[in-house]
């Protein structure tokens, strides 16, 4: 059998961005989690995972955090799930950063490719069409090239111990198809060309105290014009450019934004991925309901898998007392 994506839900701030550690972190997920996940129809679940949970500064395996993840493998091959191991945050590179000493330093490019040979002889014993890797989550290098060089490099440590391992690779600019022109596609058959899907950033990061975009807090709508020309005017210019001069944004653009990753998928031959894409309940529901269907009909038409942001996080697919949310009633329909 061949590993296969199609729809699945990231399971965020699990062992990734999140301070839980001993029952905390062991409640915040588990075995019903992904049953009912199953139920709901979903065929695979993305876990983020961070060095600083897997591994300690010395780079000797934190046990229990190893423990959850095989778990959590595990729990997902009872249920029928494939999944996919996402080394989301590095001590050298977080995507949200302004720079980032993975591609500063040779040290830390080293230690990268250390620790992607350790989690290989961790999960090689899992069969490749249950479990799929990903590199890095959205790498924000200064130049293509520093990425394309780093993720060979990572790559042929998986390839050491496990040659038909499905690899991801995101493309460069955190993810965004936009870059997937830059991106230099390793000659390997079992590879997976992943992308996350944001767009319009002041719609779907709106009020997000993290986001380059979070000073704008007036009036927002989705399709058309996202906010008044005015309000537009008003805002600095370094908001507009983190906001990727997007004021107006329609099902159009979202075409638009998809088309680099399409072409490089038509001349590469493999499979596209969207891992992450969501928008925050800041808005109003009619609005994010829109969007919302609007892009996961254009993923639907190009037959791209996807994995929504997230099960319980701010994105939730679920709430804060486990209630399905609108984006569950959403995807529900294009479940199947």
């Amino acid at each position: 059998m061949k590993f296969e994506l199609g729809r699945g839900v990231n399971i965020s701030h699990w062992l990734s961005q999140s301070e839980r550690r001993g029952a905390e972190r062991r409640a915040w997920f588990g075995h019903a989690d992904v049953k009912r996940l199953a139920a709901y129809g979903f065929d695979h679940l993305r876990f983020p995972v961070d060095e600083e949970q897997l591994w300690n500064e010395r780079g000797d395996r934190e046990n229990e955090a190893f423990g959850l993840l095989e778990q959590g493998l595990g729990w997902c091959d009872q249920a029928g799930l494939r999944a996919v191991v996402d080394l989301h945050i590095v001590r050298a590179h977080y995507f949200n950063a302004e720079s980032n000493l993975l591609f500063a330093e040779l040290a830390e490019r080293d230690k990268f490719c250390a620790l992607w040979a350790d989690l290989s002889r961790a999960l090689a014993h899992w069969p490749v069409d249950r479990v799929a890797y990903e590199l890095l989550n959205e790498p924000s290098a200064p130049r293509d090239g520093d990425w394309n060089e780093l993720a060979a490099r990572a790559l042929a440590e998986v390839r050491t111990l496990e040659s038909e391992r499905v690899v991801a690779i995101d493309c460069n600019g955190v993810a965004d198809p936009r870059f997937f022109p830059g991106l230099r596609v390793p000659e390997d058959e079992n590879l997976i060309l992943s992308f996350h899907f944001y767009d319009p950033l002041l719609f779907t990061h709106y009020k997000a105290h993290w986001s380059a975009v979070k000073a704008y807090e007036g009036p927002i709508d989705y399709p058309g014009e996202l906010v008044s020309e005015g309000d537009w005017d008003a805002l600095p210019e370094p908001i507009r450019f983190a906001a990727r001069n997007e004021r107006v944004f329609t099902a159009a653009d979202i075409e638009r934004v998809l088309a680099p990753a399409l072409a490089l998928a038509k001349e590469t031959g493999l499979p596209l991925w969207c891992g992450e894409f969501g928008a925050l309940d800041t808005t109003s529901e009619p609005a994010r309901e829109r969007w919302y269907r609007d892009l996961l009909s254009a993923l639907a038409r190009y037959g791209i898998a996807w994995t929504v942001w997230d099960y319980k996080g701010e994105f939730g697919i679920v709430d804060a007392e486990g209630r399905p949310t609108l984006v569950q009633r959403v995807l529900s329909e294009f479940l199947g």
